[in-house]
């Protein structure tokens, strides 16, 4: 089964962290993803630029509405995540607890839902498959 790792970090601890200690985890987190792609475990994993460069598209009432971000007052924002494949919850959890980011935030753990499972359910065309699901 897929799980997407999701990976939020508290910006004042990870200001906090000495340039080197900062590029340690770094090439941990590196070195650690390649191990996982190496053996299967790891499918995608990618970074997010900070919440300052985002936008959030609401409709409501027939009205698009685009706010730029930060979206939410949170202590810790989300800053990247990993698509993984594992056995069970708990060996997912397993290899989130080695993510060094844990240390600065936390990392969320969720099933991936089976989109073409739903497309069925919901009476969908099952020919196309899109990334947007």
């Amino acid at each position: 089964m897929q799980y997407l790792l999701l990976v939020y970090t508290d910006p004042a601890l990870m200001d906090a962290l000495p340039a080197e200690e900062y590029d340690r985890r770094m090439r941990d987190c590196f070195d650690h993803a390649d191990a996982l792609c190496a053996d299967g475990t790891l499918l995608d994993y990618r970074q997010l630029e900070p919440p300052a460069t985002a936008r959030a598209v609401r409709i409501r009432g027939g009205r698009t509405q685009v706010l730029d971000g930060p979206f939410a007052e949170t202590k810790e924002i989300l800053a990247g995540f990993n698509l993984i494949e594992a056995d069970s919850l708990a060996q997912a959890v397993e290899i989130a607890s080695h993510i060094p980011w844990a240390q600065t935030g936390c990392i969320e753990v969720r099933p991936v839902r089976d989109a073409q499972a739903v497309r069925v359910r919901v009476g969908a065309s099952t020919a196309a498959t899109s990334a947007a699901g």
